[in-house]
């Protein structure tokens, strides 16, 4: 018999005990699944902040037992509440014996009451010396011990509830999202930007350049579409006399995964009315570096081992400047489409049908300039064939106020002065919509109702979009963006 084999074996057969322990239970009028309310009082942590108070004091805690160890009729164990571990000493001659004969038979991973006096050991451990322990909720699973190694880093994903119980650390990383998410809301609320919700279904999936994920709706008999972007919609509401707001929310995209990218993910989109695509540079700058302040109390990160100064300001170079220092390609010079896709042939680069200069400008970054954009940079003026509702550059309307930032070689940001001429807007998107009908996918589709809206008036307008999880990832240290998704989407294991 092989070793996983009788591991597996032995797994099962104290699985079987746990359930034959929690049949005793119900057999006896001990059904701890019945159990509603528990009246806590104290968390662990604030008994060991509190200790100088709490000394000798009654406290009731509840968590999950981590540690158990004892001998004859006294045992301690640890308890794990949302705060953290605290040590709990049980003796049968405070709880009785036939509480304590139960006591002992608990597993670890079983979810307890216990209430007690605050004291500390001999060791100068605070504990709680309990007065009574209750049985709240029978763990028929077993608890790993260490969890290491990349078939456990895929079943950490999957059983994320397991994963937050026995690796602290994981947990920290959540709570710091939290507390982060909390600081870009008191960012922009500071400012007097409204958050608002948009749809998540829609008949027309618009905003960015990305593939959708198709339902149906069942009443209508139509499909539609879950949202890759929220600007459209949040557009909108700047045309309707809401001159700051912002939607924190998911989006889907119907594309690859990787360390960077999960089908659903987390953005916040803002917009601003009489702003433009700079003021939009220094609300990014300046609410990255507030978050990480809130988050991790400093603007100097380490990630992965590498030192990043996410302090303002941030360096700024055009894209067309950045392929000429990092390619030693100078589009300036460059007159046509033609000569453009004779460069990036020779470049290696595959050339598309429909690819013209401006496409050919955006590969030649992506292929050779954002490997070395480790600190954070902002690249500005994109060609507009690859942003079509961005403001063209009035002194060169071959590209846009827009930005892209970039740290850790990763885009993090997006923006520009949005485009609010109405005519203009209805070209570019007849233009993605040839491109959509020669077979790009990812080409924008044509919103009509948006064009109506812009015709009703849109404002000089700033927009902003941040992909929260890649910050995240930078934030709490991660190398994936697995690890900053409670939830990230897997592929279901097969039957």
């Amino acid at each position: 018999m092989s070793d996983h084999t009788s591991e597996e074996k032995s797994l099962n057969e104290l699985i079987k005990i746990r359930r034959e322990k929690l049949d005793e239970l119900k057999n006896t009028g001990q059904d701890p699944f019945k159990i509603e309310k528990v009246n806590v009082t104290h968390h662990s942590s604030g008994v060991k902040e509190k200790f100088e108070t709490l000394e000798g004091e009654v406290v009731t805690l509840a968590g999950r037992i981590m540690a158990k160890r004892g001998h004859g009729k006294a045992s301690f164990i640890n308890i794990q509440d949302k705060d953290g571990q605290i040590q709990a000493y049980v003796r049968q001659d405070r709880i009785g014996e036939a509480s304590y004969q139960r006591f002992i038979t608990y597993d670890m991973g079983d979810i307890i009451e216990v209430e007690g006096e605050v004291f500390k050991t001999k060791k100068g451990e605070i504990s709680v010396k309990a007065t009574r322990v209750q049985l709240l909720s029978k763990s028929l699973q077993i608890l790993p011990e260490k969890w290491h190694g990349l078939k456990d880093t895929e079943l950490r994903y999957r059983q994320r509830y397991v994963d937050l119980i026995v690796n602290p650390d994981v947990k920290n990383t959540f709570l710091k999202r939290s507390k982060a998410i909390k600081a870009i809301r008191e960012f922009l609320d500071n400012r007097d930007y409204i958050e608002v919700e948009t749809p998540i279904l829609d008949t027309i999936a618009g905003g960015a350049s990305a593939k959708p994920f198709i339902t149906h709706h069942n009443t209508l008999d139509i499909d539609m579409y879950m949202r890759i972007a929220t600007e459209l919609h949040l557009k909108r509401l700047i045309v309707g006399g809401f001159d700051r707001v912002y939607e924190i929310g998911r989006l889907f995209r119907n594309e690859g995964m990787s360390i960077k990218h999960n089908p659903e993910f987390t953005t916040i989109e803002l917009y601003e009315a009489y702003a433009d695509y700079q003021d939009m540079m220094d609300i990014t700058e300046q609410l990255v570096a507030y978050v990480a302040e809130k988050a991790l109390g400093t603007t100097k990160i380490n990630y992965q081992g590498k030192e990043i100064d996410l302090t303002p300001p941030w360096n700024r170079i055009s894209m067309i400047d950045a392929c000429k220092k990092y390619a030693n390609v100078d589009f300036d010079k460059v007159t046509n489409d033609e000569e453009a896709i004779r460069i990036a042939k020779e470049l290696g680069i595959e050339v598309k049908p429909t690819m013209k200069k401006g496409h050919i400008i955006n590969e030649v970054f992506e292929t050779f300039v954002e490997k070395h954009l480790e600190q954070p940079t902002f690249i500005t003026n994109h060609p507009v064939e690859v942003s079509p509702l961005a403001k063209r550059n009035p002194d060169n309307p071959e590209v846009t106020n827009r930005f892209e930032a970039f740290v850790n070689t990763w885009e993090i940001a997006n923006a520009f002065s949005e485009l609010n001429d109405p005519i203009d807007q209805k070209e570019r998107f007849m233009e993605q919509l040839s491109q959509r009908e020669a077979g790009d996918e990812e080409a924008h589709m044509l919103d009509e109702d948006f064009i109506n809206a812009l015709e009703v008036g849109l404002p000089p307008t700033g927009g902003l979009g941040i992909g929260i999880d890649r910050l995240m990832m930078l934030i709490t240290n991660s190398p994936s963006i697995r690890d900053v998704i409670l939830f990230p989407t897997m592929k279901p294991l097969e039957k």
